[in-house]
């Protein structure tokens, strides 16, 4: 991929073919995706579209990197280094990242797919991306937490992980029930921050001392 290409893309038409292409591989699975289709999506040749990405394959895991990148400096802001509470800062996270929704609305279908790829072309190095992704995540965006709250045998990482396999196995469900089927089902945002905020609830009371069950930072 020539970054020196995409630096000079004006981010209006980067924003059409990254939508375009969050659609068409969060639509299908990856060998039936059609790069004709998304350049057609996206409002550009297909010549265009190989002119920025060499191929497919390059396209589908810089999808995966530019929607984890983008979520990045959206999230960290002031107020989210300011929480010190484990729940309170995953509340926090999937607010902001849900207000990103408006600007690549097929972003979860996209990762849904990506999540559960298998016996694909790209699995292997997306399943390394995903899984490096996770562990840093962790490293990175908790390390302000209050620790002292959790009870001695409770593994915050390993809520961590449980939480994001519930919200994807979730999405999974809505989107894909019709095994086979290329096209999607319907996620309701707002339906899955609640489902979300019940789970969430559930784990502090297992995870977290009496006393601190019913405290906020919010």
């Amino acid at each position: 991929m020539d970054q020196e290409r995409l630096r000079h893309l004006p981010e209006e038409k980067k924003v059409q073919i990254m939508n375009a292409a969050f659609e068409v591989f969060g639509n299908n699975e990856y060998k039936r995706a059609s790069t004709d289709l998304i350049a057609a999506r996206a409002g550009i040749s297909k010549g265009l579209l190989f002119y920025y990405f060499k191929s497919k394959k390059e396209l589908y895991l810089y999808l995966l990197s530019y929607a984890i990148e983008e979520f990045r400096p959206h999230i960290l802001d002031e107020k989210f280094y300011a929480i010190t509470d484990f729940f309170e800062l995953l509340a926090y996270t999937t607010r902001k990242k849900a207000e990103l929704l408006h600007k690549f609305p097929h972003i979860m279908e996209f990762s849904v797919r990506a999540f559960y790829s298998c016996k694909e072309d790209v699995s292997q190095e997306m399943n390394s991306i995903m899984n490096d992704q996770i562990e840093r995540m962790f490293k990175e965006y908790f390390k302000n937490i209050d620790l002292s709250k959790f009870k001695e045998d409770a593994d915050p990482n390993r809520i961590l992980h449980m939480l994001i396999w519930m919200a994807d196995g979730y999405m999974h469900q809505k989107l894909f029930a019709c095994m086979g089927r290329d096209t999607t089902g319907v996620i309701e945002v707002e339906d899955l921050m609640e489902q979300f905020a019940q789970w969430s609830e559930m784990f502090k009371k297992i995870a977290y001392k009496e006393e601190y069950q019913g405290e906020t930072d919010l």
